[in-house]
């Protein structure tokens, strides 16, 4: 078998032959699910290079393997935020603040306000604890853009876990092949891919080499149809 050709992320203004005579269109309606840590949010690795810090900052003793362990438990819902605090030796009151470390990702609130053009739903698959998720979009006032939010602290599931995305078919009431899916991990993308998800790497760098996932560098490539067309599945053709 041959292998794959690598993709490169594609300017909407120079769509390739291949989007604009070959490929089939999205279909009217196509549904997008949308990452939040690395994708709407600009730090893609929030435990490593935001909680982690903060949590020595303030004065934990938790050693990062601690720290990411109780993440690991609140972000499946199996602690809830008050008892994660705790257990890294600090006071919860202290959340908020390390809530203002993220920032919203560059044209997040121009691609919201545009997507409608192209989707008929845009919603969130998201590895994080449920009430971080949601002080978060609601401080970021990007709450009412996406829905449904899909968080692993709700359902017990993480990603790449394909019982996550398997739910977020069944919730959205879609086939796989309408779904479109972008992340800035592979193996979240790979795991989507088996169950027929169309799926983009969010990759702003640039510095993706081969893979089967569409690369992009920003949200707003996905509002050219033609972009979006080189997305699509071929498994679901």
């Amino acid at each position: 078998m041959s292998r794959r050709p690598s993709r490169r992320p594609l300017s909407p203004a120079t769509p390739s032959r291949e989007a604009s005579c070959e490929r089939p269109m999205p279909p009217d309606g196509a549904i997008l699910a949308l990452d939040a840590m690395g994708v709407l949010y600009a730090t893609g690795d929030d435990v490593g290079d935001l909680l982690v810090p903060f949590a020595h900052d303030k004065g934990s003793s938790a050693v990062a393997a601690e720290i990411e362990q109780a993440y690991l438990a609140a972000s499946l819902g199996q602690i809830d935020a008050e008892e994660f605090w705790w257990q890294i030796g600090l006071d919860p009151r202290l959340e908020d603040d390390y809530l203002r470390r993220h920032r919203l990702a560059d044209g997040v609130r121009e691609f919201l306000a545009a997507a409608g053009t192209v989707f008929g739903t845009v919603c969130c698959i998201s590895n994080d604890v449920s009430r971080w998720s949601a002080k978060l979009r609601r401080s970021f006032a990007i709450e009412a853009s996406i829905s449904p939010w899909l968080v692993s602290g709700d359902l017990g599931i993480r990603k790449p876990d394909e019982r996550i995305y398997r739910q977020a078919i069944a919730r959205l009431g879609v086939p796989a092949s309408r779904l479109y899916f972008v992340d800035d991990r592979v193996k979240n993308l790979d795991a989507a891919r088996q169950l027929g998800i169309n799926t983009i790497l969010f990759d702003p760098t640039g510095m993706a080499t081969e893979t089967p996932h569409l690369p992009i560098r920003r949200l707003g490539d996905l509002l050219d149809p033609r972009v979006l067309a080189l997305a699509i599945n071929d498994a679901s053709l």
